[in-house]
């Protein structure tokens, strides 16, 4: 038999079931609305010469100054504690959370609310009565973990398998089928989830030193602000290296230790004004017509609020541009990390890439791109695009790794038009929808860079200390979140066969 008969007429995701027009469907359409509202979006390079900067940055990179950083490890030690600490307090507020969240509509209602503001949008928050302390990072860091681990506990739960619990005598009491029958099932999916949680907060953590908290990410910044290129390469690679490093010195045995050693480098700790604190809650986040129940007054109030339709069109606009984008991406690198194509030396290099733009931050990469090519909606739309289309591209990898071709004799571009991108993308475009709406959240945050979303107006108002109008527009921000959340979730294949992380 020759090649071309043993190649198929089309590839399977064109095949006559109902999944493959679907997702058909789902990738052209968010492809046309992307390119239809493309022009809408600021994407000019306003820079004389990028180049010049981009070869400067390269230089820092490769000849990193670890003599001229200073206090790396103070700094180091510190991003690690804000992390285990505002993971462990998430675990302990969302795990009781998880076993009402399928009974409790109010409950369910609560965690979307707090999971869908940005952790660096609460660390505004609290910065206001705690002040630039360990209390407002643990804070922002716990809050809306508890509502992301109560949601991801929940799920895996309903999951586990039903049978050892039934199988267990009559009259045995709910907690104790709970604790010997159900969470023994589910614990190692549980403790994979909280160690992926605990990955995602150490970049929280970095991310919190944007807003003037003394973790590494506030001397990431400032040396990439000031163009000290040598020294924010090695502070870059310090990070980098946290993060390889994460299953050697994140083993449980020594997490006891961690805790220990991070407590003494959370303090000092602040004086808690319970008047002060019970005030900002009841009043300063509330429009005071409101409070006074001044009709009339509050409708004035709302006319001084800033027109936030553009606001708001900018941030869904981006989100859908970072979405696409991360589509496109993910399309174009999960095989340079795939076992099916090239050799070991390119395999290598392709999982290093990808590991490099997953593991920084989008704010922190849209903060680079922003010095390289001008304040625009690119480096914001570049940054989404790469760091989640890298962490998309590299599940996507690991499961198409585990996959056998059922015709080894194609070559390489046949096996991966014919055979395993048909096979691997219901759980592409699966993951894609997992990260719509963590998108949304980093969109709405590179605001704080001076893109025109509702980030931007966010911050703004906190510096002028209107926080009834900051408050006003979390409110506005956490309804996106919510309603691309709900849509995602409409429009997710379930046939997808990938167990995939959220947030």
């Amino acid at each position: 038999m020759s090649l071309s008969a043993a190649l198929p007429q089309r590839p399977r995701w064109f095949s006559g079931d109902a999944l493959g027009p679907r997702l058909a469907r789902h990738t052209l359409t968010l492809v046309a609305l992307a390119l239809l509202l493309l022009p809408l979006a600021d994407l000019a390079v306003v820079t004389r010469d990028p180049w010049a900067e981009i070869a400067r940055l390269a230089q820092g990179l490769a000849w990193p100054a670890w003599g001229a950083v200073e206090t790396p490890l103070h700094a180091l030690g510190l991003t690690i504690a804000v992390a285990l600490w505002g993971t462990l307090a998430g675990v302990v507020l969302g795990f009781p959370l998880a076993l009402l969240f399928a009974r409790s509509r109010l409950v369910r209602a609560g965690c979307a609310f707090v999971r869908a503001i940005h952790e660096l949008f609460w660390a505004l928050l609290f910065l206001q009565v705690f002040g630039l302390s360990a209390l407002t990072a643990l804070a922002a860091l716990a809050i809306p973990y508890a509502g992301i681990f109560a949601k991801v506990y929940a799920e895996i739960l309903e999951e586990t398998p039903r049978a050892p619990a039934e199988a267990l005598p009559p009259g045995v009491g709910r907690l104790v089928r709970f604790v010997y029958s159900e969470l023994p099932l589910a614990w190692p999916r549980i403790a994979a989830y909280t160690r992926y949680r605990f990955e995602c907060g150490l970049r929280a953590s970095v991310l919190l030193g944007f807003v003037g908290l003394p973790t590494l990410g506030f001397q990431l910044e400032t040396a990439f602000r000031e163009g000290r290129y040598h020294e924010a390469g090695a502070l870059l690679w310090l990070f980098y290296l946290l993060i390889a490093s994460l299953p050697w010195w994140s083993h449980r045995r020594l997490v006891p230790v961690l805790l220990i050693g991070g407590a003494f480098l959370l303090g000092p700790w602040p004086a808690i004004d319970g008047g002060l604190l019970w005030r900002f809650i009841s009043q300063d986040i509330w429009p005071r017509p409101l409070l006074e129940g001044d009709w009339a007054g509050l409708l004035a109030w709302l006319a001084e609020v800033p027109d936030l339709a553009p606001a708001i069109g900018n941030t869904l606009l981006l989100g859908l541009l970072g979405t696409v984008g991360s589509l496109l991406v993910a399309l174009v690198m999960w095989p340079l990390a795939s076992r099916h194509f090239g050799n070991r030396a390119t395999r290598l290099a392709g999982s290093g890439v990808l590991v490099f733009l997953r593991s920084t931050p989008e704010l922190l990469l849209a903060f680079i791109f922003l010095l390289l090519l001008g304040p625009s909606m690119l480096p914001a739309w570049l940054a989404l695009a790469l760091h989640n289309g890298a962490l998309i591209a590299f599940l996507v990898a690991r499961h198409a790794d585990s996959l056998t071709p059922g015709m080894a004799q194609l070559p390489a571009s046949g096996r991966l038009a014919y055979e395993l991108l048909p096979r691997v993308y219901p759980s592409l475009l699966a993951l894609l929808y997992y990260r719509a709406e963590v998108i949304l959240r980093e969109t709405a945050i590179l605001g704080m860079l001076g893109v025109a979303t509702l980030g931007y107006y966010i911050d703004e108002n906190f510096q002028y200390l209107m926080f009834d109008i900051a408050f006003l527009l979390l409110l506005v921000t956490a309804m996106l979140n919510i309603g691309v959340d709900a849509l995602s979730r409409r429009f997710r294949p379930r046939e997808a066969p990938l167990d995939v992380p959220g947030g």
